[in-house]
């Protein structure tokens, strides 16, 4: 006869929780006294309970054990791709992958293991995280964020020690190991850096005083030439902070009580995130009774949550167009390169030579130079070479290098109890390196801040102090650069800044209390288009300036929703899988028409071949403007488009040019005479056709995912398209056309209240919870996602305990 283990499942749940909240319940004293022998010798424990699509809700007594946990749990997900990025932050990559390999990019910029191993190497052995850790708050992380980083290390490393690792990815593989509070705080060191500094590995780690063999500072004449030419400068700068070239993104609105159903706020968040590797969110609940209780999701590796809500308020991050990092252009003493002159006396850089293991060869030995400024730095990307001369050299100012608050930040926002506890939260911490907030409350609040740490860059400083580079490079991008031989140009601080050099939380962009508060990674300028945001310095962002197709597309979409009012979550649902393509709606009839005005119906491809595009004409005049699984013509319109607007200037696209006083409509009306259009048209034709792909094949046929064989269609639309259910999968026309997501969508958020305690939330984890093909979890959020469907958040304990899926794992050391 078989028995239910239901009941017992729940009362075993139902104990764990009693005791844990009679602990809280202790005076501090009393509960100090007893820990120790309540968990069994100062081992640390926990309560998992695991609840539908493998979400797992940890009950915990103190910081240190709520890490624990946490840490249990997401190497039970993720241990391999844990313990690939601390691998990464070990600067042993080349030890177990190679030098020439290339990382996953998820921790930093470095294109192959050898640089990547040479600045986390660099950045260990220099102590910089243990002085960090050592910092006292507000500077420095809080007790309480020791404590949980302490517990996630120990939780890490008590479910290596007591399973079997099984994810084919790194199974039997030596480079799995336990790791140490250290580590955990090195891996949110890189996250930190990873809009400065870590963009910049390459460039620290090849800059060498001129005169040194095989020095990547030693600049060729086409090196040279970029270097002094301001045009090429400025644009090379733009595209190198240019939010939409990144592989991370997001979308958030927050709607105001005035414009719901009953007159509480609501939050959709949609970050966009890569889909492998060490970036991936994870989804979970943590719960310390009477003092935490905050369901939402982290980066692989964080102990906190990142993005999420409680029963009062949820939050979720767009990254942000904030310049994280300056230069200073340093002048060399001529009897030395390494050697900088400030206010006429010489300054010696700090010279750090690091040793990396190399497998299968000699361990490999650099030089790095650093200054009071930061590192010296031979480039910021190929295309802005920053030659060391006998004259000069650069050196990169990341504040974010002395950040390890951000964890603390995401802290105080699990805890705030309405948006203006969250302002108070980024207030205190200032932990926020490359990201915006939006939040919305259930008294109705809204919130849109750009408080991140960014240098104190004003526009005051570089009138008077920027050199010939920096005159060009921060109109057009924010990067200034600085005449690091002046002590007058130093960078000041905010009396409310709580590290020098940097910006207080007095000066970011915020707006409060708007009907709808939105961001899609463009600048603050336009956060509610009715009250736009202007006054801030140019490193924050720009303002009057075009805005991407997807951020006017969102302002379009968000705006009616609010004008329409009425608003719950089921609209927000409704607004993440729309799938409407701005750039379809802007231009996919004149494009039909253009197509049909051809002479012949044919047109001459890039190679010079006539193709005969006269069936295209329909298919675009006839395509439904949305990128749904179904949508045909989604996948012409978006080859094309992606050609047309890679080979045409804006000014020579549209007829209606941008303006500043109609942002959200400008540019507008397609040039059917653009002499690109047909030129698109005939090679978007000739390679559907060459790869065997109907001009009105469905989408999803051609843009999916396979998981354990199946194919699985994905919605959504590119950077590209303007689509807010945003999709970027590399072409592969030989597997299908899009056969896998490189980045989007990820850890999607709907809430809501609805006056009771338990918040009105559906969730959705695009790539699901676990890494590992082997587990019930690896693609089960996946069909969901596939399928437009959503998960309810079990937030309460009635609804965690009643979940049909229940499984409860007390967890502990054993030691």
């Amino acid at each position: 006869m078989h028995l239910s283990t239901r009941p017992i499942l729940r009362r075993v749940a139902l104990a764990g929780a009693a005791l844990l909240a009679a602990t809280a319940a202790m005076p501090q004293a009393a509960a100090a006294t007893d820990d120790r022998a309540a968990v069994g010798g100062g081992k640390l424990s926990a309560v998992i309970r695991y609840t539908e699509n493998g979400i797992p809700h940890i009950l915990a007594r103190d910081y240190a054990q709520l890490g624990f946990g946490t840490g249990w749990a997401q190497a039970a997900d993720q241990v391999c791709v844990l313990a690939d990025g601390f691998v990464t932050v070990a600067g042993e990559r080349s030890r177990w992958f190679g030098a020439d390999a290339a990382p996953d990019f998820s921790l930093s910029s470095a294109a192959k293991n050898l640089s990547s191993d040479l600045y986390f190497k660099g950045v260990r052995e220099s102590g910089t995280v243990e002085r960090l850790l050592a910092t006292p708050a507000p500077a420095g992380p809080t007790e309480d964020l020791k404590e949980l980083m302490r517990g996630w290390a120990a939780g890490y490393n008590a479910w290596l020690a007591q399973n079997k690792v099984t994810d084919p990815a790194c199974k039997g593989a030596g480079w799995v190991h336990p790791v140490t509070t250290a580590d955990v705080a090195a891996r949110g060191f890189a996250v930190s850096v990873l809009g400065g500094q870590g963009r910049g590995v390459d460039g620290i780690t090849s800059a060498q005083p001129p005169g040194t063999p095989g020095a990547a500072g030693t600049p060729g004449a086409a090196a040279a030439s970029a270097a002094t030419d301001p045009a090429a400068a400025a644009e090379a700068a733009r595209a190198f902070f240019d939010t939409a070239r990144y592989d991370m993104g997001s979308n958030a609105v927050a709607f105001a009580g005035s414009t719901t159903a009953n007159g509480r706020g609501l939050l959709l968040g949609n970050p966009h995130y890569p889909w492998q590797g060490g970036r991936r969110f994870w989804q979970f609940q943590q719960t310390i009774p009477g003092e935490l209780n905050v369901s939402g999701a982290s980066l692989l590796g964080t102990a906190v949550v990142n993005i999420g809500f409680n029963d009062k308020v949820a939050w979720s991050h767009t990254v942000a167009t904030g310049t994280p990092v300056n230069l200073h252009q340093l002048a060399l003493d001529p009897a030395d390169p390494t050697a900088y002159l400030v206010d006429g006396k010489p300054e010696r850089m700090t010279r750090r030579t690091v040793t990396v293991p190399v497998a299968g060869g000699a361990p490999v030995t650099r030089t790095q130079w650093w200054t009071r400024y930061g590192p010296v730095v031979s480039d910021l990307g190929a295309g802005l070479p920053l030659p060391w001369t006998a004259q000069t050299a650069y050196a990169l100012n990341d504040p974010n290098a002395a950040n390890l608050r951000g964890s603390d930040t995401a802290l105080a926002m699990g805890r705030a109890r309405s948006v203006a506890g969250i302002q108070d939260a980024l207030k205190r911490t200032q932990g926020l390196p490359w990201v915006n907030t939006v939040a919305a409350d259930s008294t109705g609040g809204t919130l849109f801040t750009q408080t991140q740490v960014l240098p104190r860059i004003t526009d005051e400083l570089t009138a008077r102090c920027s050199t010939p580079l920096g005159r060009a490079t921060y109109p057009a991008s924010g990067l200034a650069v600085l005449d690091g031989s002046r002590g007058d140009c130093a960078i000041g601080s905010d009396p409310d800044a709580v590290q020098p050099g940097v910006f207080g939380p007095g000066r970011a962009p915020t707006l409060q209390g708007a009907p709808y508060a939105e961001n899609s990674n463009d600048s603050a300028w336009l956060a509610n288009a009715d009250r736009p945001l202007t006054g801030y310095e140019r490193i924050w962002g720009t303002v009057a300036t075009p805005r991407s197709l997807r951020t006017r597309g969102a302002v379009e979409d968000v705006s009616a929703m609010a004008a329409k009012g009425r608003l719950t979550v089921a609209d927000l649902q409704k607004q993440q899988f729309a799938n409407r393509v701005p750039a379809g709606d802007l231009a996919a009839a004149d494009a039909a028409q253009a197509c049909a005005a051809l002479p012949g119906g044919t047109a001459t491809a890039s190679d010079g071949s006539a193709v005969d595009v006269s069936a295209a004409c329909g298919v675009l005049a006839g395509w439904d403007r949305t990128t749904d699984s179904a949508s045909r013509g989604a996948l012409l319109f978006d080859r094309f488009w992606r050609r047309l607007t890679a080979s045409t200037p804006a000014k020579d696209l549209w007829l209606v040019p941008f303006s500043a006083a109609d942002p959200v409509r400008t540019p507008r009306t397609l040039n059917r005479a653009a002499p690109g259009i047909g030129r698109a048209l005939a090679d978007a034709v000739a390679e559907l056709k060459a790869a065997g792909i109907a001009l009105d094949a469905p989408l999803g046929e051609h843009q999916f995912v396979v998981r354990g064989g199946r194919r699985l269609p994905v919605g959504g639309g590119t950077e590209a398209l303007g689509v807010w259910n945003k999709i970027e999968a590399p072409w592969n026309a030989a597997a299908g056309g899009y056969p896998e997501v490189a980045h989007g969508s990820s850890h999607i958020q709907a809430v809501g209240w609805d006056g009771s305690r338990c918040p009105v939330a559906r969730t959705l984890l695009t790539y699901s919870q676990s890494s590992n093909p082997g587990s019930p979890y690896y693609a089960d959020q996946t069909r969901l996602y596939s399928e437009e469907r959503w998960v309810t958040a079990r937030y309460c304990e009635r609804d965690i305990l009643t979940s049909p899926k229940l499984k409860v794992v007390p967890v502990r050391e054993r030691r």
